[in-house]
């Protein structure tokens, strides 16, 4: 469980959250939408440590201990990572089981059978071997994911997932996370752009507007015409889809 209290975070003397709370039980998708610049990518870094904080951020009821006890914890893929240009595909990936590995020590057997076995997932089997350098943006995005997916922490934070990839991969990825979630028990907290792809797979959405939680709840009783109207300033019409979740439908302005 992951629990978020009073997170504030100002960044060059700006404020860019104040005082969000959030609450995502242990198997739970929790999928943070908003505007852009409403601090959807700063409040993963926050949950994650990487930036200074002010409210407490809980992980089981307690706060995240040293580097690489929090590795095993929590695994993030940011929207835009640093990529070493000259690292192949299966070496970047392999460096999600860094929390594994002993110091001074090697990779085992298991840690490059869980890393092969991520990036066939992943569809990325083939292109193992390629320089990251040499890759397209929608196969960085998934090289990242899978970085990610070879920690096997029981906590994913993803930024923005599906940026970049083609309608195919896309869904490739969300069914790939979903189905993980539901088999292993993962809690997944990501930010999404596309709202409909956010109301067919998350569990729950929060809603961020310039800098605090503005709404959360069920799919459908965060994505109103009302709501996204307002914070989006978006002409826009929702229906349910065969399922019954939110479908966002924008509506040509005269």
């Amino acid at each position: 469980m992951i629990e978020v209290q009073g997170l504030s975070v100002a960044l060059g003397g700006r404020p860019v959250l104040s005082d969000v709370a959030l609450t995502v039980r242990r198997g739970e998708w929790l999928a943070v939408i908003g505007p852009n610049g409403a601090g959807k990518s700063t409040l993963l870094r926050a949950i994650m440590g990487l930036i200074p904080c002010e409210g407490s951020v809980l992980f089981d009821a307690a706060p995240l201990g040293r580097p690489r006890e929090r590795a095993r914890t929590v695994a993030f893929a940011p929207q835009t990572p640093g990529l070493p240009p000259d690292m192949t595909v299966f070496d970047y990936a392999l460096l999600g089981r860094t929390p594994y590995i002993p110091y001074l020590g090697r990779e085992s057997r298991r840690d490059r059978e869980v890393t092969a076995s991520v990036l066939d997932r992943l569809d990325l089997t083939a292109l193992a071997g390629r320089r990251v350098e040499n890759l397209s943006g929608g196969e960085r995005q998934r090289v990242v994911l899978a970085r990610a997916l070879a920690q096997e922490a029981p906590v994913l934070l993803l930024d923005e997932p599906t940026t970049a990839l083609d309608l195919g991969h896309q869904q490739q990825v969300l069914e790939l996370v979903d189905h993980l979630r539901l088999a292993d028990g993962l809690t997944v907290v990501t930010t999404l752009h596309d709202l409909s792809l956010a109301g067919q797979y998350a569990d729950r959405l929060l809603l961020l507007a310039d800098g605090r939680a503005v709404a959360s709840g069920r799919p459908s009783q965060v994505l109103t015409e009302a709501l996204v109207g307002k914070h989006f300033d978006a002409h826009v019409k929702i229906e349910p889809g065969p399922d019954g979740r939110p479908v966002v439908h924008l509506v040509r302005g005269r």
